[in-house]
């Protein structure tokens, strides 16, 4: 009985690996459960046991591999919370970059092509894991902006930031899928650990500069 368990628990774990990388290369609508079967050495019967269907497998995969890459680069990047605010943002900023910039990140790989071509089927499932790091986010750059900061301020602040992190990673993978063939267009980052000193000392840098902003305009309100 227990190596009936052991197998069970085997096949769905592979099955999972296998939908992920499938999903990641060629995107929900193009996988088939038939390819994905056929990698994991599993058979169709085996995905409806554990799964039910391609919808729950494919937001089963994402799942996982989101799992993978968060025990890979945890969220906070190893920096503990009871450092200062500006270790705790730079170890969220390393991690987050070091986490889009794996090419081995099928959780990432799949988000874009669902971004691409979507589906809908992660919208909730995306939500519910994201939102712990962007609320780990929030409450670092509140405490860095101030008492004074509106919640605007701190939403703005977040957006930047995460921006800063995305956007050359993305353009880096748009460049190398496409052998690099445009001459024009936003440049890709090499070198992650000096981008990410570049994102931490720019943010930090705005940060303060809206802090001090919002405690000149408090002071004036109050003379």
């Amino acid at each position: 009985m227990k190596k009936q368990r052991k197998s069970g628990i085997d096949t769905r774990e592979k099955l999972l690996k296998v939908a992920s990388e499938v999903f990641a290369d060629k995107s929900y609508h193009n996988a088939t459960i038939a390819e994905i079967c056929e990698k994991a050495e599993a058979n169709m019967a085996a995905v409806n046991y554990h799964f039910n269907d391609k919808e729950t497998l494919y937001r089963e995969a994402w799942r996982y591999a989101f799992a993978e890459s968060i025990k890979a680069y945890p969220p906070d990047g190893g920096v503990s919370d009871n450092v200062s605010p500006e270790e705790r943002l730079r170890g969220q900023i390393t991690a987050l970059l070091h986490r889009i910039a794996d090419e081995n990140n099928k959780e990432f790989h799949i988000s874009q092509k669902e971004f691409v071509n979507p589906t809908g089927f992660l919208d909730e499932v995306i939500h519910k894991e994201l939102k712990p790091m962007h609320d780990r986010t929030e409450v670092v750059v509140r405490e860095l902006l101030g008492p004074y900061a509106s919640h605007s301020d701190v939403q703005f602040c977040v957006i930047s930031i995460v921006n800063q992190c995305f956007n050359p990673i993305v353009a880096k993978r748009k460049k190398t899928i496409e052998d690099r063939r445009a001459i024009n267009g936003p440049p890709g980052i090499d070198d992650i650990n000096a981008f990410c000193d570049h994102v931490v000392q720019f943010s930090l840098a705005g940060l303060a500069a809206i802090r001090a902003e919002r405690e000149k305009k408090h002071k004036k309100r109050k003379a």
